[in-house]
């Protein structure tokens, strides 16, 4: 069920400062930023590894209720499935409790995520651009 992974996310309160830090740690810049409603950066997303994984930044003002950034953590890898509904509602059926709900990220892209009946953050995707990076 699980396809490979799709995208692992960081938050960062300071988005810009993440990004000048991942930036030349890689030794490149991000490949695609994206906005939020107002304006200001809200993700940003670099190609790492010789299967191009996806790493992304987001704005901690975006991250899930009661994260905290004093704590080590949060991170959130999202596994490519092609069925996210049915995924999900498998995952609930079997005890795993609703994390984050499905939320639309844009063309192409959905995510959500549970908490696994060990504590554990498991996040599904459907991924468009995954898909087409397989089909290389």
């Amino acid at each position: 069920m699980l396809r490979g992974p799709a995208t692992t996310n960081f938050w960062a309160d300071d988005l810009d400062a993440a990004k000048r830090w991942y930036t030349e740690f890689l030794g490149f810049e991000p490949y695609f930023s994206r906005s939020g409603p107002d304006g200001r950066p809200a993700y940003y997303e670099f190609r790492v590894g010789d299967n191009e994984h996806e790493l992304g930044l987001i704005d901690g003002r975006f991250a899930p209720p009661g994260r905290s950034a004093s704590e080590p953590g949060g991170a959130l890898m999202y596994w490519h499935v092609d069925d996210l509904e049915g995924t999900l509602e498998k995952l609930l059926s079997m005890g795993a409790a609703e994390y984050q709900p499905i939320t639309e990220r844009g063309e192409g892209f959905v995510t959500a995520s549970v908490v696994d009946p060990f504590g554990n953050v498991l996040g599904i995707m459907y991924n468009r651009h995954y898909l087409d990076v397989v089909g290389r």
